[in-house]
């Protein structure tokens, strides 16, 4: 396939840039397996899920980081931190005027923080912060919600909480697994009145999720990495599913991949490394059944995930029942339920 394939017009209107209030006011649209949409609220969420079934969510953190400071040489520069590689040093996306080398001086936030420029590895700059503090709580202090490109406005103090997930655990994420931001107190305690069994894995979502994909073949796409940690208990958790019947739901783009990356082997095993699985339409799935997502940026690769899962045809179709609905898309809109469609073909792809 192509990547014009997963194309689709969007009106620009329908990209929200706040989320819905309470979270779980937001609608949800639901693709059966057999093609079937159906207009729902997320408040029936917890009456879709058998008593029998798993949710998996992610639990990852989103970080505040993006910073805004000056070079040595006075220009400005935009500091998105992409990954923390230990208290001090991080791997940066960078962005001024000309690209700072190897032994540059920035300083960065309201008060000027000292931060070397290191050298590169490839797009990314590693940067050493040379305060005593360590970079998660200077970031907390100094840095900004880093808000999806999308949304055309300066974060503020209620992204700090509208942008994170109620169960968020381990930070390292730069953005947010966006599906949960659906659930708020009521959603979660109406989940565990019906008894639902609940999973955790941790997949620190990087900036790579919003770059456009640049080749028109997909074949051609080189994904980019992610952190996966995928616990055994997790793998307890799906096994005891698969006994009793029920199904794996999967809350999130983020955790297929992480449950997928963990099976590559053909069972699923405790995972805790990078991942660059990239799943398109012609991918064998080995754990999960459903997906709560997001509605997705055009030719993205999460976009061609869910049609992986769901056929291409009925996903699109979805789409296209969603722009003349006016469902409201992306990081802070709407939510789909997607079962599985098990006529799609049968193959795994890993780069």
């Amino acid at each position: 396939m192509r990547v014009s394939d997963f194309d689709y017009p969007l009106p620009e209107g329908l990209i929200a840039d706040r989320p819905a209030q309470p979270r779980s006011c937001s609608r949800l649209l639901e693709l059966a397996s057999d093609g079937r949409i159906r207009d729902r609220r997320m408040t029936e969420f917890p009456a879709l899920i058998g008593e029998d079934d798993l949710l998996v969510f992610n639990n990852t953190r989103v970080i505040p980081a993006r910073l805004y400071g000056r070079k040595s040489t006075g220009g400005k520069v935009e500091v998105l931190v992409e990954r923390l590689l230990d208290e001090h040093r991080v791997l940066a996306h960078v962005r001024a005027s000309k690209s700072p080398g190897a032994g540059s001086q920035l300083r960065l936030g309201e008060t000027g923080l000292a931060v070397e420029v290191l050298g590169r590895q490839g797009d990314l700059f590693e940067l050493l912060f040379n305060e005593a503090a360590p970079v998660l709580e200077l970031l907390e202090i100094h840095g900004h919600v880093p808000l999806p490109p999308y949304i055309e406005r300066p974060d503020n103090r209620a992204d700090r909480d509208d942008y994170q997930t109620l169960y968020a655990q381990h930070p390292g994420a730069v953005a947010a697994p966006t599906a949960g931001l659906h659930f708020d107190e009521a959603l979660l305690e109406a989940l565990q009145a019906r008894g639902i069994q609940t999973a955790f894995v941790t997949l620190h979502v990087g900036a790579g999720t919003f770059q456009p994909v640049r080749v028109a073949r997909l074949e051609d796409h080189v994904m980019h990495a992610e952190y996966v940690q995928v616990d055994k208990a997790v793998c307890d958790a799906v096994a005891a599913t698969r006994a009793r019947g029920g199904r794996v739901v999967a809350v999130g783009t983020t955790v297929v991949r992480s449950l997928e990356s963990a099976a590559q082997s053909g069972d699923l095993e405790p995972y805790c490394q990078d991942t660059r699985l990239f799943i398109t339409p012609g991918y064998r799935f080995s754990v999960v059944d459903v997906l709560l997502t997001n509605f997705h940026l055009p030719q993205s690769t999460l976009l061609m995930l869910v049609c992986a899962l769901a056929g291409y045809e009925p996903v699109m179709a979805a789409y296209r029942h969603a722009t003349e609905q006016r469902y409201r898309f992306f990081s802070y809109g709407d939510a789909m339920l997607v079962q599985r469609n098990m006529r799609t073909a049968t193959k795994k792809r890993f780069d």
